[in-house]
């Protein structure tokens, strides 16, 4: 009997050794590779991921098994044959089973805000166009981490692929999709977008640790010099306490939870007419919170509807009021404001609006040239002009804070790009410059590294590189000027001296009024004017507006030559946007003729020997007109080196 009970014990640890021992052999994927994933069709595809050292790995993919065994550190990966574009198939890795598989173009979607922008932010230009998207031959596979890594990530935490659905689809970039969607269209295959752009990020944080070594001794540099500032801070005046500013606004602001209500008397408060900002219309208030008030009247026949308030866009942050109901906030200045006002608050007759903002430097108001409204079934009710206002709490930022170090140099290329890597791409597509904007030299080179690392880190030294230049922003200025955002779009420009790039020109659509136009539209066809040519080949094409090739000196004036006119340059208008000047380096405005296919005499009568010339040079350069006549736009450029 006890012989038999040892028997069965013996057994049953058996089992459970075996048991464990297969869940410690399971094979773990990155998330890239999982249901729903879109592989890059014509060239080898990789496969990886981590096992328990010596495990045997197996693949079946379309009538083919691969096999391999995991590294002593648990990693492994195998190649698979190129594949034509096609889908959906099923792979089998050991015991896993992957579904729904397609094979097509996949294009990383990189940079930063203006390409993380989603289509739920463009829906005023393309409301009926994105309401209609449903397929499943364009997939999105992004992650939700911003983490700013210290080191190189070998997998996102989360993150799957989706189909452009209508449960999906607002999640989208709004370039991107835009990007595919021109791309499925001219070739006929599926397309993937691995989005991993980041609001704000500046182009060092993009780097791999092989480029990044100068910028990250700089930033941590500028930790020492940050953490030198707060010892001397406390070692005077004690240790730093932490303040919250939001919250000290909201203990000072006589109207917190009081003039958000239905019954608020305003009776006494001055007005003010909106748009605009308030600072230009007599208002001194600088920081801390100031409360907005409108009347509008509404038809008895669409009380009680459900509706949408419009708010244009506000500096800084805000939260807004309909009859006492609160209906949505913002806590950033750049998102457009579009509240939706419940069902049963509206009423026949009196309705109300009330805006609280907060503002924390710098000047704060209601942008111009945005909608204000409220919509109402078919009724559109305009409510700018007069409104009341009311300051709340007038509270400046502390002046201890010693602010941080943002995006660490490297940062997001440890934790977005190092973890897909291995997972082959027909190209690149970025949206970025903002944040570096004003530093237009230090760009030139930045830019160009950043490309050539990609290239390196993704061993495809002859990857495309697609890339929108920065768009108009700000009001014109009267006279030709230095100009940080003009400096970088030239860097961008400069960029183009390496093999298999393109860049989509983008001054004529944007907003002066915001730094993220809505016209992602126009972006995406412009990239993807260059993905036939760079990426695809096809060398007929006319993909990009002139762009500046040389300079002669010759009678007072100065010869410009470009390339890339097509058909030539278009010369039914009279040319504006040129700047030249003389030796001492100072510009003026100038006049410009298209002389042939592809040159342009520049001249000015104040400027007797000429020595360079600028095009395009201003945050908004407003006006500038020279294009060819497939009337896609020149680059803005200097001739100066």
């Amino acid at each position: 009997m006890k012989k038999d009970k040892l028997q069965y014990s013996f057994l049953g640890l058996l089992l459970l050794f075996l048991f464990y021992g297969e869940l410690n052999a399971a094979v773990k994927l990155p998330r890239l590779v999982s249901n729903g994933m879109v592989l890059q069709r014509n060239e080898p595809v990789t496969i990886w991921g981590w096992a328990d050292a010596g495990e045997n790995i197996e693949i079946e993919f379309l009538g083919k098994v691969f096999e391999t065994k995991a590294d002593r550190n648990g990693s492994w990966q195998l190649e698979l044959n190129a594949m034509a574009a096609g889908g959906p198939y099923s792979m089998t890795i050991n015991d896993l089973v992957l579904n729904d598989i397609l094979v097509g173009d996949v294009w990383l979607a990189s940079g930063q805000s203006n390409m993380e922008l989603q289509l739920r932010r463009v829906m005023d230009l393309y409301a009926d166009e994105i309401l209609k998207i449903n397929t499943d031959q364009i997939r999105l596979f992004r992650s939700s981490t911003r983490e700013n890594a210290e080191n190189e990530q070998a997998d996102y935490p989360d993150g799957k692929w989706l189909s452009s659905t209508p449960e999906n689809i607002m999640e989208f970039s709004a370039g991107a999709w835009f990007f595919a969607e021109k791309i499925h269209q001219s070739q006929d295959v599926p397309v993937g977008i691995i989005s991993t752009a980041i609001g704000g990020s500046p182009a060092e944080a993009w780097l791999s640790k092989d480029k990044v070594t100068p910028f990250l001794d700089e930033w941590l540099a500028q930790g020492k010099k940050i953490d030198s500032m707060r010892a001397a801070y406390i070692k005077e005046h004690g240790e730093i306490k932490r303040y919250n500013w939001g919250a000290e606004v909201n203990k000072n602001d006589h109207g917190a939870g009081k003039w958000s209500k239905d019954d608020v008397d305003v009776s006494d408060w001055p007005q003010i007419s909106l748009p605009g900002y308030w600072t230009d219309k007599g208002v001194n208030f600088w920081n801390g919170s100031i409360w907005f008030y409108k009347e509008f009247e509404l038809d008895e026949s669409l009380a009680g509807e459900q509706a949408i308030l419009r708010l244009g866009r506000i500096i800084d942050s805000d939260s807004a009021f309909v009859n006492g109901t609160f209906v949505g906030n913002i806590t950033y200045q750049y998102p457009p404001r579009i509240y939706t006002i419940p069902e049963g608050v509206l009423k026949a007759g009196t309705n109300k609006v009330m805006v609280r903002v907060f503002n924390q430097g710098g000047r704060g108001g209601f942008v111009e040239e945005k909608p204000y409204e409220v919509r109402v079934g078919n009724e559109v009710i305009d409510i700018t002009g007069d409104w009341q206002y009311h300051i709340g709490a007038e509270l400046n930022p502390p002046g201890t804070n010693f602010g941080g170090l943002a995006f660490r140099p490297g940062g997001l290329y440890n934790s977005l790009i190092n973890p897909m890597k291995e997972y082959p791409v027909k190209g690149v597509i970025w949206y970025q410059g903002e944040t570096n904007a004003g530093s237009g030299f230090q760009y030139r080179q930045l830019f160009k590294d950043l490309i050539v690392d990609w290239r390196d880190q993704l061993e495809k030294p002859a990857l495309p590189f697609l890339f929108v230049q920065l768009a108009n922003l700000g009001l014109p200025n009267k006279q030709p000027v230095e100009n940080g955002w003009a400096e970088t779009r030239d860097a961008q420009r400069r960029a183009l001296e390496l093999p298999n790039t393109g860049m989509a020109v983008a001054f004529d659509i944007g907003e002066w009024n915001d730094i993220h136009p809505l016209n992602k539209k126009e972006v995406a066809r412009r990239l993807a004017l260059e993905a036939e040519r760079v990426a695809y080949g096809n060398d007929e094409i006319v993909s990009s507006g002139p762009l500046y090739e040389s300079m002669k000196a010759e009678d007072g004036s100065i010869l410009l030559t470009f390339s890339s006119v097509g058909s030539g340059l278009f010369a039914n208008n009279k040319l504006e946007g040129f700047q030249i000047a003389g030796e001492d380096g100072r510009f003026v405005w100038a006049n410009a003729v298209v002389m042939s296919k592809n040159t342009v005499k520049v001249w000015s009568r104040k400027i007797k020997e000429p020595v360079a010339v600028r095009y395009a040079w201003d945050g908004n350069p407003a006006g500038s007109n020279l294009k060819n006549k497939e009337n896609l736009p020149a680059s803005p450029f200097t001739t100066e080196d």
